[in-house]
């Protein structure tokens, strides 16, 4: 497979103002010690220093300046980096301040800054003319004829990557460059900046950066000017920034020098998110130059060649990227989703008249959730009447489950019925004349009966007590179809349609600290530690028997397959790549054999999810055929299954 990880620097080196020859053994050591890099940005006008003022008017300077540009792409040879360092450049009658891409040892481009600030500290227009103008052109350095012009983007047609360049205030101000280049092609900007440091600008541009590279969805290096530059009025800080899809991955400011930020940028993520989008425009004014920007490690691989790369570098895989890894995060997540779902079922309730909500306890995760979904709507709407029904199956369901589920109803609900279901499911299955007791593994008829039972039961109450049905099964249930069609598949609605397991569980513990009933509290960390299980097989002495997980896999891998299909629209064999990252006790087969039973199940139980009842979506993905998902229920499996092999 294509390998579509880029190693990224922002480099800021150690500078003398005006010591061209210093600077440039600087950039060209600090190179030689990034050859693993495919970018690396130095900051605006490196070459030369950001602050040399008058000194830009020496022609001494300038062209050594232009003579140390090209000693400086020799660097560049052999290797499969693009450096882009700052650099003033004489054309016609003035002087722009540029950035210059350096590639297989070679000047390949030269783009020229085009807002050109002369206000407060700044003064360039003293010296430097705006490129806004400058399209199809070129200058001789060198004897080499140099693309020049804001019409340029570097692109590298084996990774895929693409970039284009904004100098320091081209950032600052409302129409981007940056912007014009992303809708371009161009999906890494790289920013050669010099700006000085004051109280309270390192967060807004920090800002600036994120929003930029979230905007454009494109990565985003940003390397500024360090402290060595000249302090007889401004100090400079150095501050580095790498960004993607609105993410900061890597940050430093005042650092040690030389200095560099590294981050893996993904290509893959930034390209899915562009296609998805598809406001995002594409515009074809710009000329293309071809670089070398290499991918980490090697362009192409298989999945443990790439699981490799992930390891060498270091690279972030969460095991459960639904989840955020911070505690304070974490929280702040569960209570929004709450939030979310608590007032979508409000708004239900408000719009259909219908204040009696019907829901059915079994003493699991999902119904808990619900439940407590159901009493947080109550806080919007007083008027909301929670109508809660236990429906055990005398010898399925266990003491711990029943008695989960009697003490949350008592705790949350307005109403508590508990109806036994062992009757009806057995004059049900006389009916079809399918044995009364569980015929043993595959013997679905037996388990679907008493789910199809319990909501037979709701839907009915609902409509004797004029109220809704609300729904509690979970995203990850709805992607692995492990959901019994027209049973608990079926609601009036689906509070939980878009919350995946491995987060259910979360919301519930998170509610747990806050709610301020110890009894609520109690009970809620019992079903947090309660096993996965729908109990519609014989119990063992009283004991929870059926265990999802021994039947489904892991939920955590699930949800992990799950996260990377839907959000980034990862192929089977990345996704199998990064599990082995973030699972390194997990060999290579049996991660194959857990994306293997993933991609099965989820193409086979689409039909599921094309008749979905309405829910509210609360992440970044959902599998309602109204909002992001919409696929054949005939779909075949076969090129994903291949995928994993090849």
């Amino acid at each position: 497979m294509k390998n579509k990880l880029i190693l990224t620097a922002a480099a800021v080196p150690k500078l003398k103002v005006g010591d061209i020859q210093y600077n440039t053994e600087q950039i060209i050591k600090m190179i030689g010690n990034l050859t693993d890099c495919g970018v690396i940005v130095f900051p605006e006008l490196s070459v030369t220093g950001y602050t040399c003022a008058d000194l830009f008017l020496s022609d001494l300077l300038l062209e050594k300046a232009e003579t140390a540009l090209m000693e400086i792409a020799g660097a560049t040879q052999n290797t499969g980096v693009t450096a882009v360092v700052g650099v003033p450049i004489r054309f016609d009658n003035n002087l722009y301040n540029c950035a210059a891409v350096l590639s297989q040892g070679k000047v390949m481009a030269l783009i020229p800054k085009v807002y050109v600030p002369n206000y407060s500290e700044f003064y360039e227009c003293r010296w430097f003319a705006s490129g806004r103008d400058i399209k199809g052109r070129s200058v001789v350095i060198g004897g080499a004829d140099i693309p020049f012009g804001t019409d340029l983007l570097a692109e590298d047609p084996v990774t895929g990557a693409v970039l284009g360049a904004e100098i320091c205030e081209d950032l600052w101000v409302p129409d981007k460059p940056s912007t014009h280049a992303a809708l371009a092609g161009a999906n890494i900007i790289v920013n050669p900046s010099a700006s000085d440091e004051l109280i309270g600008k390192q967060e807004y541009r920090r800002n600036l950066v994120a929003q930029q590279s979230g905007a454009c969805y494109c990565a985003y290096i940003y390397a500024s000017a360090g402290t060595f530059e000249s302090s007889t009025d401004l100090v400079f800080s150095g501050h580095s920034i790498i960004a993607q899809n609105g993410s900061i991955f890597a940050e430093s400011i005042f650092p040690d020098y030389p200095h560099v930020d590294k981050a893996m940028i993904d290509l893959g993520c930034i390209m899915h998110d562009r296609r998805r989008q598809n406001t995002f425009e594409n515009t074809a004014s710009y000329r293309r130059i071809k670089v070398r920007i290499q991918a980490a490690g090697a362009d192409e691989t298989d999945i443990r060649g790439l699981a490799e790369i992930l390891n060498r570098f270091d690279y972030p895989v969460a095991k459960n990227p639904f989840v955020p890894g911070d505690n304070s995060a974490r929280d702040a997540r569960c209570r929004r989703i709450l939030q979310i779902q608590a007032n979508g079922l409000a708004t239900r309730v408000r719009s259909t008249g219908i204040s009696n909500l019907v829901i059915g306890i079994s003493g699991g995760l999902d119904s808990t959730l619900a439940l407590i979904v159901c009493a947080e709507a109550k806080k919007l709407v007083p008027e909301i009447r929670i109508i809660a029904y236990t429906m055990p199956n005398e010898g399925n369901t266990s003491e711990l489950t029943y008695n989960n589920a009697n003490r949350l109803m008592d705790l949350l609900a307005d109403e508590i019925h508990e109806i036994p279901i062992l009757e009806g499911v057995k004059l049900h299955l006389t009916q079809l004349g399918h044995e009364l007791t569980y015929q043993g593994d595959g013997d679905v008829a037996y388990e679907n009966a008493q789910a199809r039972m319990r909501t037979y039961i709701l839907m009915d109450s609902a409509n004797m007590k004029h109220a809704l049905v609300v729904g509690t099964g979970d995203l990850s249930e709805l992607a692995l179809g492990w959901c019994t069609y027209n049973g608990d598949h079926m609601s009036m609605y689906g509070v939980n349609t878009s919350v995946p397991k491995t987060l259910v569980k979360f919301i519930c513990r998170s509610y747990a600290e806050i709610c301020g009933n110890e009894e609520l509290k109690e009970v809620l960390l019992s079903i947090c530690d309660t096993p996965i299980t729908p109990e519609l097989t014989p119990t063992a002495d009283g004991q929870i028997a059926q265990m999802t997980e021994e039947k489904i896999g892991k939920y955590d891998l699930n949800d992990f397959f799950l996260f990377y299909t839907l959000r980034y629209g990862f192929e089977p064999a990345r996704s199998a790549a990064f599990a082995l990252r973030a699972y390194p006790e997990l060999s290579v087969e049996k991660v194959k054999e857990a994306a293997s039973n993933f991609f099965k199940r989820f193409f086979r139980q689409q039909f599921k999810r094309s008749c979905l009842p309405d829910g509210p979506k609360v992440g970044s993905v959902t599998l309602s055929p109204r909002g992001d998902w919409r696929m054949p229920s005939d779909a075949s499996v076969e090129l994903w299954l291949k995928d994993l092999e090849e």
